[in-house]
């Protein structure tokens, strides 16, 4: 379990990666994706204590977690950066 999930992870965050920096200014998919990204930091936190590990892929994982952590703060930037209405504008 311990494999498969990290491989998932990682394989998710690479795709989540690309099409996130390749669609910066679609509010909405950066709102979907962070809300994804929750689900599997909640899910790769909960198998990387839960579940036996791997020695080899421990600290990698360990990082893949982190780094979602912090993938999602800025996706939630991105997404919900004009939600309060406060867009400026020059004339």
């Amino acid at each position: 379990m311990f494999t498969w999930i990290f491989w998932i992870l990682a394989i998710w965050f690479v795709v989540n990666v690309i099409w996130m920096w390749f669609d910066l200014d679609n509010e909405q998919l950066q709102k979907t994706f962070a809300w994804i990204n929750v689900a599997a930091v909640i899910i790769g936190f909960w198998v990387f204590y839960g579940a036996t590990s791997v020695a080899s892929l421990a600290t990698w994982f360990q990082v893949l977690n982190w780094v979602n952590v912090v993938l999602a703060a800025i996706q939630f930037y991105f997404g919900y950066r004009r939600a309060n209405g406060s867009s400026h504008k020059t004339a």
